[in-house]
């Protein structure tokens, strides 16, 4: 590629990487490229297999030649030669050396976590003629540069001994950059990095195409490095080939100040607003603004310093985001006032800009509606429902002077946690539920499992383009950057910030939103919902395909869940209305242990409670559905711990002797109540709680009714859901408990039952496999819904315990075992048991709905399989899944649309 043709097209990203793609494309539409060549991903597979601690893998003899092959090429195409320089012809200035970079690049962008060696050529004899076609400063920079990149990526030699020499030298010369380091101070540093290579490793090949075989199969073998694996394992990257390897001309950005390099987006990566957002560095390299070692300047500031390439640069940004009709996130050297292109790819946003930036595109009419859908994910809806300090805390913090430093706004959102200075604490410390803030000089790719563990991230070092910046955007992390007063001692374990010293384990927030750190904790609260993000839930209105109600229990959660657009409650879970209040959890275990006269006023004031929360719900819900789980829990775990306060506090209400409640309460007990008293079993058992709640449900429904009319609004249709039935008998015995509560609590209203007032049926959870497998029998008892409990269900069908599974589910995935954490999303054997139980159910009514309320039913894989077995109306998620679940629901219509398939599902 180069020079306004390319051989690779862009779309096979596979097979030459996202850069490589890129590269080719820029070249195509005639930007200013280095010209080179790239490696494709297959290669990276020929190089597996290597055994570990066995010598290390090497390029096949076919791919060398073929390397060679090109590097010819570009040398002609350049007129430079690898490595070294013709001699000045007519006493002009000499052609420099021709120096390659060699970089990754795979099909999905992992920014940071593989190899890179640029000025890759260098020789004690090439620096000489560097120099004399530059400066030696420069060329002196250039060749420290190499043998670091080389010795760390190449060698293996560990990154900290170059950084101490640094650090050591910087601190002798009482400079705080290494572009203050003068050529004397340069010349040290290369002779110390030598050194330093030639103790721990052997020294660097004076041979130019030893240099670069061995640094292509370095980079190569960085896709399975540690960083890199753990990045796609956090963000479910599989199937991949590996990476590809760019070889490209060196062209550079510290040659002198009329040099710079930088990194820029065609919009705004937070917030979503076009223009040109990014920074640069003058009289640098392109790894100094990513890596963060110097703060570097706003991109807006280039207009001044080089107003020509600034231009050049909008126009190309224009181009592309036509091009690749997406934001575009670019790298770019100005050598001696000449812009250079040296990167295009997606960039990645916020969720709040990914939603803006749809939106945006469709109005520009750069993309359709439909495929605007594919430039967000249901991870970036969550991002915009992040939690945020309130208006009045963010005064409050200012004006008690709590605020410690304000650096960049690097990716929104609040965070509360303890420092940490590393990641493994990160890591360690969020293995035992603790909230942690990783506080670091500059990150690293190194870091980023714990970036991944931590609630928000901190660094005295980095810009808007920074790896941490990065990093905690992509994965909806609040971070603050660039905080330079901030002094981070990490072998201490503290951190010295506006006059204070704080150390592991104190607590502070920060505001990626503003960029503020604040001392200690600060409240947080749900985000407010924005014009575009509501914007874009209209949107996807026109692509409806599986139905998506809310888990709610409570009227607060059912107006959320309808804000977000679910059509309705699929899932209102009794059992968690009794822990609202104190008086609400004493009166559910009078219920329980109390007996004759005493029982029944403690289910009469249940009974009040419950029809005051359905009241509430069913007012937020107006004309949608709404279905109400009957209790589900065992009746133990509403009660106390015998010996304790609460025990004695009930002891006393009941007017009971402590020893005889204590006996009664271990009774209740079960070895195994998983599998206990529990569902339609503790119902048919104890009817008298189930019609409790029957008539508290109708009794609400139908007084909402009359009051709803008068407004001008309808009742939605109400359903009770009977939990754990497994067997025809336990259904229709349910069914009759439901219909006679129900009767009565007509009948008070002078009302026949089952009638026009109000539209009413019942159904049942399925939940285990004998229910799936009896599915037509369950219906011919009376059922007229199914809603899977897919926790349940997978807990009951795979012998595994949500609750222990941890202890090997990770080792199981590892090993490929198992492709997924079950409870996450849908199992195969799972969802072939749910498809058994809808055909078979419908086989006996045909309109028989069909839906999901488990945890998986709100993943985006799940809901794809769902959609494409056709064979379900809705699933049921809590209310800030909702918007995501919405969005992959209308995702995986137009796939199957797109494919040819009829729309399933819907409700």
């Amino acid at each position: 590629f180069g020079a306004g043709r390319a051989e690779g097209p862009a779309g096979p990203r596979a097979l030459l990487g996202g850069k490589g793609a890129g590269l080719a494309e820029m070249s195509r539409l005639g930007l200013r490229v280095p010209p080179g060549f790239t490696l494709a991903t297959s290669v990276c597979k020929r190089l597996e297999g290597g055994v570990a601690g066995g010598p290390p893998r090497r390029l096949p003899r076919d791919v060398w030649r073929d390397v060679l092959e090109a590097l010819a090429a570009l040398e002609a195409e350049t007129g430079r030669t690898f490595g070294s320089a013709p001699a000045a012809r007519g006493g002009g200035k000499p052609a420099p050396p021709l120096l390659l970079s060699v970089r990754s690049g795979a099909a999905v962008s992992m920014p940071g976590m593989m190899d890179t060696v640029l000025n890759l050529g260098l020789t004690d004899a090439s620096v000489e003629q560097l120099a004399a076609a530059h400066s030696r400063h420069m060329a002196l920079d250039c060749h420290r540069r190499f043998l670091q990149m080389y010795g760390e990526v190449v060698l293996g030699v560990p990154h900290r001994l170059f950084e101490a020499a640094i650090a050591e030298l910087r601190e002798r010369r009482g400079v705080q950059t290494d572009s203050q380091l003068s050529e004397e101070d340069l010349s040290s540093l290369v002779a110390k990095f030598k050194e330093i290579i030639d103790v721990n490793a052997g020294p660097v090949p004076e041979d130019p195409r030893m240099q670069l075989k061995a640094a292509i199969e370095a980079v190569f073998a960085s896709w399975g490095n540690e960083r890199a694996e753990e990045y796609r394992r956090v963000q479910g990257l599989s199937g991949l080939l590996g990476t590809a390897v760019n070889v490209q001309m060196m062209v550079y950005g510290n040659t002198s100040e009329n040099s710079a390099t930088g990194v820029c987006f065609s919009r705004d990566p937070g917030t979503g607003a076009p223009g040109l957002y990014g920074e640069f560095l003058v009289n640098a390299q392109g790894e100094d603004v990513v890596a963060g070692v110097r703060t570097p300047k706003a991109i807006s500031a280039l207009a001044q310093a080089f107003p020509e390439c600034f231009e050049e640069l909008g126009r190309a940004a224009a181009t592309l985001e036509k091009n690749f009709k997406d934001m575009q996130d670019m790298e770019f050297t100005i050598e001696e006032g000449k812009l250079w292109m040296l990167q295009t790819r997606r960039g990645k946003r916020t969720g709040r800009a990914a939603v803006r930036v749809a939106l945006d595109l469709v109005q520009e009419g750069l993309v359709d509606k439909g495929a605007s859908l594919d430039m967000v994910t249901p991870k970036d809806l969550a991002q915009l429902l992040l939690p945020q300090f309130s208006g009045a805390d963010e005064r409050a913090y200012r004006e008690e002077g709590r605020v410690l430093g304000t650096g960049l706004a690097a990716s929104p959102g609040a965070a509360v946690g303890q420092i940490v200075f590393s990641a493994p604490a990160a890591a360690a410390w969020s293995q035992q539920d603790k909230q942690v803030i990783l506080v670091r000089h500059e990150t690293s790719a190194d870091d980023v499992g714990g970036m991944h563990a931590s609630e928000g991230i901190l660094t005295a070092c980095g810009g808007m383009t920074s790896h941490a910046a990065v990093v905690a955007r992509g994965w909806g992390k609040p971070c603050v950057c660039g905080l330079a007063e901030m002094a981070v001692s990490e072998g201490a374990g503290e951190v010295a910030l506006a006059g204070r010293t704080l150390k592991e384990g104190d607590w502070i927030s920060i505001n990626g939103t503003t960029g503020e750190v604040v001392l200690g904790r600060v409240p947080r609260q749900a985000a407010a919902v924005d014009r575009a993000f509501e914007g874009f839930l209209e949107l996807l209105q026109d692509f409806k395909g599986l139905g998506v109600k809310a888990n709610a229990d409570t009227p607060q959660d059912a107006a959320a869940a309808r804000k977000f657009g679910a059509s309705g409650v699929g899932l209102c879970r009794t059992e968690h209305m009794f822990f609202s209040a104190p008086a609400r959890v004493l009166a559910v275990r009078r219920a329980i242990l109390a007996q004759g006269p005493a029982q029944q006023e403690a289910l009469d004031e249940l009974e009040r409670y419950q029809e005051e929360d359905f009241r509430g719900i069913l007012r937020e819900m107006a004309g949608l559905p709404v279905i109400v789980r009957l209790l589900d829990p065992p009746l133990h775990e509403f009660l106390p711990r015998p010996g304790g306060d609460d025990a004695r506090e009930l002891a006393a209400a009941l007017g009971a002797d402590e020893g005889a409640l204590a006996r009664r309460i271990r009774a209740l007990g079960e070895k195994n109540p998983m599998l206990g008293l529990r569902g339609c079993r503790l119902l048919i058992t104890r009817p008298a709680l189930l019609k409790m709640q029957v008539r508290a449900l109708v009794n609400a429904a139908l007084r909402l009714r009359e009051e709803l009319r008068e407004a001008g609004e309808e009742l939605g249709p109400v359903g009770v859901m009977v939990p754990l039935v497994v067997c025809g008998e336990e259904m229709r015995v349910c069914k009759a408990l439901v219909d006679e509560a129900a009767e009565e609590a007509f009948a008070r209203k002078g009302l026949a039952y089952p009638g026009p007032e109000l539209p009413f049926s019942v159904g049942c959870m399925v939940e285990t496999p004998r229910a799936c497998l009896a599915a037509k029998e369950l219906v011919e008892a009376g059922a007229r819904f199914f809603s899977f409990g897919t926790n349940d269900l997978t807990q009951m069908t795979m012998g595994i315990s949500r609750d222990d599974g941890g202890a090997f589910l990770p080792a199981y995935r590892e090993e490929g075992i198992l492709p997924q954490d079950p409870f996450k999303a849908l199992d195969g054997a799972v969802l072939g048991l749910m498809e058994t139980a809808a055909l078979g159910g419908r086989a006996a009514a045909a309109g028989l709905e069909v839906g999901v309320c488990g945890e998986q039913g709100g993943d985006p894989g799940s809901i794809r399989r769902l959609h494409e077995a056709g064979a379900f109306n809705y699933v049921s998620v809590s209310p800030f899944r909702v918007p995501g679940a919405l969005l992959a629901s209308a995702q995986a219509k137009r796939r199957g649309a797109q494919a040819g398939a009829p729309a399933q599902g819907g409700e």
